[in-house]
């Protein structure tokens, strides 16, 4: 088994997003709180909307994510960086 891929075949909502032996690994999202999460969402009544989004199920989900991820701590890292210079004048 590879630490890349896990199908909860047991829980009582797979397949979730009717994906033929989907993967479970992101259950929960975690870009769901990302303003640009890079997935197929929608707003309904101001709550965002992921149902329609397999980018965190299909095979290429966990490069997705991790990629997503990388592209968020390195924005992170870049704005820390500005501020400690703008601390130092």
């Amino acid at each position: 088994m590879s630490y890349k891929f896990f199908s909860n075949k047991n829980c009582e909502y797979y397949p979730c997003h009717k994906i033929e032996n989907q993967n479970c690994l992101f259950c929960f999202c975690p870009l769901y709180f990302f303003e640009d999460c890079g997935g197929d969402y929608k707003f309904i009544s101001n709550v965002k909307d992921c149902s329609d989004c397999t980018k965190n199920h299909d095979d290429g989900s966990y490069e997705f994510v991790i990629q997503q991820l990388n592209k968020a701590f390195n924005s992170i890292k870049k704005d820390k960086l500005k501020m400690l210079k703008l601390e130092e004048l």
